[in-house]
């Protein structure tokens, strides 16, 4: 599967958080998400691992009781299961892959 990149497609998933499924297989799966400044993404947890790559922007990632400040070029990793949230900087743009893929972004 190929994707090419295209302005839209974008789904609001929270105010100040919009995200496009880039691409997806069996087990992974490749999602965009555009955030704003000054949203504070809810704490949350999901089964999947998640695997991340700061774009562009700043924002600050707390993953279990570890917060870090993201930039770009910044990567990160979250075991599946493990609550996380995010405070957003500036407007940022991530890539993000979960395994096993999320259904519900399919």
């Amino acid at each position: 599967m190929f994707a090419k990149t295209s302005k839209s497609g974008y789904i609001t998933a929270a105010p100040g958080i919009k995200r496009k499924t880039l691409v997806y297989g069996d087990k992974t799966l490749m999602t965009e998400f555009l955030l704003e400044k000054g949203t504070l993404l809810a704490s949350h947890s999901h089964p999947h691992e998640q695997t991340g790559y700061l774009v562009s922007g700043h924002m600050i990632l707390t993953v279990g009781n570890e917060a870090q400040e993201i930039r770009p070029g910044d990567s990160w990793m979250i075991p599946g299961g493990v609550e996380h949230h995010a405070e957003i900087l500036e407007d940022s743009v991530a890539v993000e892959v979960f395994a096993p893929r999320r259904e519900e972004y399919v």
